[in-house]
């Protein structure tokens, strides 16, 4: 594999060197100690119902498509930078109304002024510990996979601005969730994509771009699972065996499996797999070959629902405050306990919610909020059996936004998530505290 060498004095050269380097099966080696509207804002389609898929826009091919990339965004976030005392704050704020910027490596075209993005209120009061980026970095929605080779594996929503578009899946890898190797673009939309290349209509823009997308290691290969925007689901499996693929298609390759955003998939102990999505309100089985849904969805019931009205955004209360969260669902098991939630709003900051329960369809109990600020992301199990939290920051409350992080868990005595007293990856930065 090659070493990607940067040093690089602008964003210029580096997107010139990504454009070469996005294909390779190799990157740079970084060390490290070791989604974007406000979370208030209706970014991205959600449920209207506990078992109604999300409404979308009209069908891409009743929309203009353009000729090519409409956007000066690039596409692909590349390898990134070693994480100093400088990146260690500030970071990107996507959305639709453009890219703002906070940081030392500056783009090569216009973008829009730091508005107080991140504060890092949430260290400040002492709910968050000052944890620093694994990369620094331009990824959302985080996610971390513990492979079948040992090596962890992180990848999420990347490019400079998913709202409007971005080329597909990016891929890094670590042997000890310190050092990491960019592995480049794993999949493609133009060169292996197929509904998911049309352009489509995202709050009266165009936009082709991948969001959410999850790798996951199940019965022995790897799987992809990943939302276009605003609304469409795809599965891929790679047919090497390997995490850098190539994918194809699991099933459904020529629609969308559902219409919704943020899926995600898990594993049982005995082998069987679960598919969810967007609020976790409901599960599906797979077949036993991953070549499909054995059943039909099972609405997901949350037996003690929380409805203290800053636990939860105003899409969430408008529903009755009977859910997990908005988006973002996740699913996992944890000392014979089964784990399943969603993004929330819970008190301004973008946290995922989790409910718990014996059985995998519920009912689940005690939503509560697991890592402030740490919504839209998952959980994974490091070589040690120990738990941890992806991370990226989507909130003011958060320390940084858009950048891969990590932050280790403990589970309480009633099994809740918490963040763990002892954190590896931190470092003494400390911001100002926020005037009341």
């Amino acid at each position: 594999m090659h070493l990607i060498k940067r040093n690089l004095a602008n964003r210029h050269t580096r997107r010139s060197l990504l454009a070469d380097a996005s294909l390779l099966a190799g990157g740079l080696l970084l060390p490290a100690a070791l989604r974007g509207e406000p979370a208030s804002a209706s970014t991205t389609a959600a449920p209207t119902a506990p078992t109604a898929a999300p409404q979308g826009p009209p069908a891409p091919s009743a929309y203009p498509q353009p000729a090519t990339n409409p956007y000066p965004y690039f596409g692909i976030s590349g390898a990134g930078y070693p994480v100093v005392e400088a990146s260690c704050h500030g970071g990107y704020r996507s959305g639709s109304s453009g890219l703002a910027y906070q940081g030392i490596h500056p783009y090569p075209f216009p973008t829009l002024p730091w508005d107080n993005y991140s504060t890092g209120s949430a260290v400040a009061s002492g709910i968050l510990p000052a944890i620093k980026p694994l990369i620094d970095v331009q990824v959302r929605d985080t996610i971390v996979c513990h492979g079948g080779d040992g090596n962890f594996y992180l990848t999420g929503s990347t490019g400079e601005n998913i709202w409007a578009y971005n080329r597909g899946v990016e891929l890094w890898k670590s042997p000890d969730l310190v050092h990491w190797q960019y592995l480049g673009l794993v999949w493609d939309i133009d060169k292996e994509g197929t509904w998911e290349k049309a352009w489509r209509d995202l709050h009266g823009k165009p936009c082709r771009a991948i969001w959410a997308p999850e790798l996951h290691y199940l019965r022995g290969n790897y799987f992809i699972c990943l939302s276009i925007a605003p609304t469409g689901i795809s599965i891929l499996k790679s047919t090497s065996g390997k995490p850098e693929g190539p994918y194809v298609h699991a099933f459904s390759p020529n629609e969308p499996i559902v219409r919704g955003i943020d899926p995600t998939l898990f594993e049982d102990s005995d082998g069987t797999v679960y598919f969810t999505y967007a609020g976790a309100n409901k599960i599906a089985r797979m077949n036993d070959d991953l070549s499909g849904l054995a059943e039909e969805f099972r609405p997901v019931v949350l037996a003690d629902p929380d409805h203290t009205p800053s636990h939860h955004a105003a899409r969430c209360t408008a529903r009755g405050s009977n859910d997990f969260g908005t988006e973002g669902a996740v699913l996992f098991k944890a000392d014979g306990r089964y784990y399943l939630g969603a993004a929330d709003e819970y008190e301004g900051r973008y946290s995922t919610c989790l409910g718990i329960s014996d059985t995998v369809y519920g009912p689940y109990r005690s939503r509560h909020e697991s890592v402030p600020c740490g919504g839209g992301t998952g959980f994974f199990q490091g070589r040690d059996g120990g738990w941890w939290s992806s991370f990226f920051g989507n909130d003011t409350q958060s320390p940084f936004r858009e950048k891969p992080a990590i932050v280790k868990v403990d589970f309480d005595a009633q099994g809740k998530v918490v963040v763990a007293a002892k954190q590896p990856f931190v470092h003494g930065w400390k911001p100002t505290p926020v005037a009341s």
